[in-house]
């Protein structure tokens, strides 16, 4: 068969998303459905109210019960009972749409965890509409929400992709996508197969750029194999392709990630990317009833060239942000809410934030949480801290994270682009450049070691689980026999991680691999999946959250089972000194004091380089809320001046123990309270009006 020919150019486009947006645009299009939500500003704080602690699930990494689908599992009764306990009300699904690529009729397996989607409908892998339908109702019964996905960056290689190499009406303004002239073929590498493509050498693309085809290197490669003798530059090319003119052309196109993921134009006359993601928003919020979706890459939508320069501007372009505020517009307009992953700087952070999604992640202190916890001294972490309130950037705005399916991502991409600007560090002046190079080296020097196997680096950061981050930083080789004390102080080093996240304003949300404890997988076991050099399945394992399929080895994805130090969670919740029954005590205390709504009026200076304070104004009365945490392996006592804070006359005050429900001392007439805080340990104090 012929790949160009009639019927299969029509098989194609009935698999396309291109094509049924159209449809998808006929239940919004002239109805009075988009005319009866505000959409212009964002809706930070309604999101929040209605849904403020999460779980991120990640499907390819979910056990079930023997005959259940991933989508049934996640409506599971019992998983929800155990939810709403612990006082989750929400499920980010991640996610789950078709995904891979198209070679002939036969459809690939996806690259990236279905991060490159290549239609509207489910996986049927995952479960039907119905099924998902049914998961929505069993959150609502429970006052909960799901949370879906939208990818406005890149798709698969699908039917889209496929019609556009095959230069098939505007389906080539879907990409990042140039036709190369026959005469210069001679400048891109050879490839046999139709099917597959190569990624180009920096002196090809240094080639290409001067004859105008393309704006440049990217600023940063997203995916790239460490240590490899190839780098991978974000550009490839395709082999010869027979159009449905029967011109033969070859292509070269943009990818931030994988090859697998060619990235989306969203400045193309045709406007073809925006209707693809017009589509999918119709058919989260009106079909599938999401009520808040995560738009993923959206820092790299748009792409030009820098005069004088062989590096294009690629991330963090105005164009981006255009786009970004545009599709979180159009969310709104059809009654829902966005949030976004931007692992940008924090200027770029606060543009994307002012008219954009309600919430992002909180990529500013989330390295330097680790980098705290690995290193035993909270001086970035604080640092990081002070930098956010410089910026204006508000913690409610953030969703405060542990663990989730990427690597421990440690770019700190702040400082690479402001390498030149001076900050003051430990009392020195020193260059961004400096700062960045100095917390990489300190995390590597403890984080990889011959004698820690169960951590890996890849391009972008660190690849274990946060329990196999605290285990790093105790120097433990032997992760898989660990002694109950160890197991303990894992534990506590978890749970601190979990109270600097939610006892903050904003979004808190828990993977499956945090509530089961899982540990990092070994490597042996996941051959079939490191392939390609990506070693962030070694946090990904498998878990069983309601011990429902105890025999189970491997996920439905053949994702081994990761060991784990917690168990089930209504296991776990039998157990008050357990690490779900501690969290379920920290996040009842976050609701009754309704800390996701506070306002973060301070992170005052500390004497002890391994503690870190916050201090919190409440919403309902003129009361203020405390959390201490000590990283160190010591005890330690911190005197916190709250004249110096300008709180309203705390002389005298009652100060309780939020944990324990007890007196914990009161403020001296000189307006201080001491702390004192064991190694690892976290303190949630409320100071009482008068």
């Amino acid at each position: 068969m012929k790949n160009n020919n009639k019927q299969y150019i029509a098989w194609l486009e009935k698999q396309s998303m291109l094509y049924h947006a159209k449809f998808l645009a006929q239940k919004i299009s002239g109805k009075k459905i988009q005319w009866q939500q505000p959409y212009a500003i964002p809706q930070t704080e309604s999101a929040i109210k209605t849904a403020s602690v999460w779980f991120s699930a990640y499907p390819d990494s979910m056990i079930t019960r023997s005959g259940q689908n991933i989508l049934q599992s996640l409506a599971d009764t019992k998983l929800w009972n155990a939810f709403e306990e612990i006082g989750i009300n929400a499920v980010h699904t991640s996610p789950m749409k078709l995904a891979g690529g198209i070679a002939k009729k036969k459809y690939t397996p996806s690259v990236d965890g279905r991060f490159d989607r290549i239609a509207f409908n489910l996986d049927p892998a995952l479960g039907t509409e119905t099924d998902y339908l049914n998961m929505v109702n069993t959150a609502a019964r429970h006052k909960a929400i799901i949370a879906g996905d939208i990818i406005p960056g890149h798709t698969g290689k699908g039917a889209d992709f496929q019609l556009a190499l095959r230069n098939y009406k505007d389906y080539p303004g879907i990409y990042d996508l140039i036709e190369i002239d026959q005469k210069d073929w001679h400048l891109l590498p050879k490839v046999d197969d139709e099917w597959k493509s190569v990624n180009l050498d920096h002196d090809v693309i240094d080639k290409l750029q001067k004859c105008g085809y393309i704006p440049g290197r990217l600023q940063r490669v997203l995916f790239s194999v460490l240590g490899a003798s190839k780098k991978e530059t974000g550009w490839d090319a395709t082999g010869e392709i027979s159009g449905v003119d029967g011109t033969v052309r070859r292509w070269i196109y943009l990818h931030y990630f994988k090859p697998g993921q060619p990235t989306m134009n969203w400045l193309d006359p045709s406007h073809a990317a925006q209707r693809i993601i017009s589509g999918d928003i119709v058919q989260n919020f009106h079909i599938l009833r999401n009520k808040i979706v995560r738009l993923d890459a959206t820092p790299f939508l748009a792409i030009e060239p820098v005069i004088n320069s062989s590096y294009a501007w690629s991330e963090g372009h105005p164009c981006s942000t255009i786009a970004t505020n545009n599709i979180a517009c159009l969310i709104r307009k059809l009654g829902g809410w966005s949030f976004q992953e931007l692992n940008l700087t924090l200027d770029a952070i606060k543009s994307f934030s002012e008219n954009g999604s309600e919430l992002f992640y909180d990529f500013i202190t989330r390295p330097a949480l680790q980098h705290a916890i690995l290193t035993k001294d909270a001086t970035f972490l604080r640092f990081m801290q002070k930098l956010m309130q410089e910026y204006n950037i508000n913690p409610r705005s953030l969703i405060h994270g542990m663990q989730n399916h990427d690597e421990i991502t440690y770019e700190l991409v702040h400082f690479i682009e402001h390498s030149d600007n001076e900050f003051k560090y430990e009392n020195k002046i020193i260059n961004g450049k400096y700062l960045r190079d100095k917390i990489v080296e300190q995390m590597h020097n403890i984080a990889i070691n011959p004698e820690i196997p169960y951590t890996r680096l890849s391009g972008n950061g660190l690849c274990t689980t946060f329990t196999g981050l605290v285990a790093a930083r105790l120097k433990i080789t032997d992760i898989y026999n660990l002694t109950d004390k160890q197991k303990e102080i894992i534990k506590c080093g978890h749970l601190l991680m979990v109270i600097f996240n939610a006892m903050q304003p904003g979004v808190f949300i828990i993977s499956g691999w945090d509530l089961v404890g899982a540990l990092p997988l070994p490597l042996d076991k996941i051959k079939h999946l490191i392939f390609d050099g990506d070693y962030r399945w070694i946090n990904r394992g498998a878990y069983d959250l309601i011990g429902s399929n105890p025999k189970a080895s491997v996920s439905i994805s053949n994702v081994p089972k990761a060991l784990f130090l917690y168990g089930s969670i209504p296991k776990q919740l039998k157990d008050p000194n357990s690490f779900v029954s501690q969290l379920k005590h920290i996040l009842k205390i976050r609701k009754r004091y309704q800390i996701d709504l506070a306002e973060q009026i301070a992170a005052p200076k500390v004497k002890n380089k391994g503690a870190i304070i916050m201090v919190h104004k409440l919403t309902k009365n003129s009361s203020y809320q405390i959390t201490a945490l000590n990283f160190s392996d010591q005890t330690i006592v911190e005197k916190l001046d709250l004249n110096a804070l300008k709180l309203n006359n705390p002389i005298g005050n009652k100060v309780t123990d939020l944990l324990t429900n007890k007196k914990y001392a009161a403020v001296d007439r000189n307006g201080i309270l001491n702390i004192e805080l064991k190694t690892l340990q976290g303190k949630i104090l409320m100071i009482d009006s008068k």
